[in-house]
């Protein structure tokens, strides 16, 4: 059994390759096929019902996205939308189309790479050796041991090493911008210091990766570095709002 309206992955050129065997979200995984209007096409399937994010669907979007973007550029849809029919996708194509050319011009040879950047949690010996306060601190909870000086000791290294990390969060991220074509500051993420996207050139990926590895190497008593990519260009596509009015978000 399946829905009534289309289930949608992203917009690509009416001309892009779509591999016969590439599958999409659904048990058994569903064919995929291209909806045309113009110059542009929606990737669709049929939807399954119900549609839940299980891990195994979650990941089959994904990967229709990371494989359809080796053959040319894809302004994806994030996981769960659906549309109320065939014709509401060819409206929305429509009303887009001029814009959408643009965002596929834009994006075309290029990928999105993120970067989190988190607190070096087991630097403790250079916390010691280069702050003054903790050095003081833990001193002072060695002479005096119990349970306020070691909340305060554990309190002072908690917002030092935030400080220190975002310190070296500032240097890094003017040298990643200048591999990148843009950059993206990505949602609050618990624990990091910066979650921030950057749209690089395909052939420029094992640059930017070789870059984050030295500046992990540089700042590795202050930040911990966690690069993923290449990723769908969510972070670099119009709102899918705008993109995509007449979808509604699958439960």
């Amino acid at each position: 059994m399946t829905a009534a309206g289309p289930y949608l992955y992203g917009v690509v050129a009416c001309d892009h390759p779509m591999p016969a065997e590439l599958r999409g979200v659904g048990t058994p995984p569903a064919a995929l096929e291209l909806q045309p209007m113009g110059a542009t096409a929606a990737v669709v399937s049929a939807a399954p019902v119900p549609l839940r994010a299980r891990r195994r669907d979650l990941l089959a979007h994904q990967e229709v996205l990371l494989t359809l973007a080796i053959d040319g550029p894809v302004l994806p849809m994030r996981f769960g939308m659906l549309a109320p029919d065939a014709d509401a996708v060819r409206e929305q194509l429509e009303a887009g189309h001029e814009r959408n050319l643009r965002a596929l011009e834009r994006l075309a040879g290029r990928v999105e790479m993120n970067v989190k950047a988190l607190p070096a949690t087991g630097a403790l010996a250079a916390l010691v050796a280069e702050e003054p306060r903790i050095r003081q601190l833990r001193d002072a909870a060695h002479r005096r041991p119990g349970y306020e000086a070691n909340v305060r000791l554990g309190e002072a290294v908690v917002h030092t090493l935030a400080r220190r990390a975002a310190v070296a969060a500032q240097e890094i991220v003017p040298e990643l911008a200048a591999l990148a074509v843009a950059r993206s500051t990505g949602p609050q993420v618990a624990g990091t210091i910066l979650n921030m996207s950057f749209l690089v050139a395909r052939q420029d990926i094992v640059a930017f990766r070789a870059a984050v590895d030295r500046m992990s190497c540089r700042y590795q008593d202050r930040v911990d570095l966690r690069v993923a990519g290449p990723l769908p260009c969510y972070s670099f596509t119009v709102p899918e709002s705008a993109a995509a009015a007449a979808v509604r978000t699958g439960g």
